[in-house]
């Protein structure tokens, strides 16, 4: 099984035309994803020819759902206009819509995710990679050939520690893989990834990625305390980030003890969980967890 992304999803791309969006319809066509259409209002009932198959372009999320069936929208649009496209997929009643992009301004965060949860809408993102059900689809820009189905679960607010997690652990497999986005304000949460896979009896172990700042995996850790029966391994990214320095991620914000990886690790480790000290050894505990 999998989470919020199967192989019967069906994917509408927002901004499919421009070069990213381009690019990685192309790619997500390859790994089997189910692309139905894109959409861009400026270039509607044009048809997109990639290299598996000719693919429409609509001029709305809302037309290209009544046309193609459509429950998922990635999002590949520049971030001046991307409130107006995950609202339009929200007023559309999509049932996911997945944002890729990055740089988007915390005010138009905060007003598309609270928009779309109240359209009953779930957002993955902003500033994220996306998604992948290895073997059944991939929505986003994570690489698809790096894994393959299996036993783990993964959540992370890093795409390329998400990708390292896949390689280091290909042998296993995933049964999903969600990069939630490390941006202030997100759709979809750790504890929402962890409450699914707890669900999905396909997931045998969840692996959790954090890292500084906000108090996302300590929240995490009280939410495993309670409901998640399956083991978990963590890693908490910037264990050797320079005290007071900006980090990349707009959501790396320290704030004196609070939000370091120090504090993230304890938190997890007072709940079961076992924290690796570099990626690597992450991989290994979940090797040893699992008895390969």
């Amino acid at each position: 099984m999998a989470i919020y992304l199967t192989k019967e999803s069906k994917v509408l791309v927002q901004g499919m035309t421009g070069g990213e969006g381009m690019k990685h319809t192309r790619r997500m066509l390859a790994a089997g994803t189910d692309v139905v259409g894109g959409v861009n209002p400026r270039k509607a009932g044009q048809n997109v020819d990639f290299d598996e198959r000719s693919v429409p372009v609509f001029g709305s999320v809302a037309e290209g759902m009544d046309a193609t069936g459509a429950d998922v929208s990635v999002v590949f649009v520049p971030p001046a206009f991307a409130k107006a496209a995950v609202v339009e997929a929200a007023d559309a009643e999509i049932a996911l819509a997945v944002v890729i992009t990055e740089g988007i301004p915390v005010h138009d965060a905060v007003a598309f995710q609270a928009h779309a949860k109240a359209r009953g809408t779930r957002v993955i993102g902003p500033n994220c990679p996306g998604l992948i059900t290895p073997g059944q689809s991939n929505a986003g820009i994570i690489p698809a050939d790096i894994t393959k189905p299996g036993r783990i679960g993964l959540v992370s607010k890093s795409g390329t520690l998400t990708y390292q997690l896949m390689y280091e652990l290909r042998d296993i497999g995933f049964s999903t893989c969600v990069g939630i986005g490390g941006d202030p304000v997100i759709g979809t949460t750790h504890i929402d990834c962890l409450a699914a896979f707890q669900d999905d009896p396909d997931t045998e172990l969840i692996v959790l990625i954090g890292e500084i700042g906000g108090d996302a995996e300590e929240r995490a850790a009280a939410y495993i305390r309670e409901h998640v029966t399956k083991p978990v391994v963590g890693y908490i990214a910037g264990f050797t980030a320079p005290e007071g320095k900006t980090m990349g991620h707009a959501g790396a914000i320290v704030s004196g003890s609070s939000g370091t990886a120090a504090a993230k690790q304890a938190a997890l480790e007072d709940v079961g969980v076992r924290v690796g000290a570099t990626p690597t050894e992450a991989a290994r505990l979940v090797l040893d967890r699992l008895g390969s």
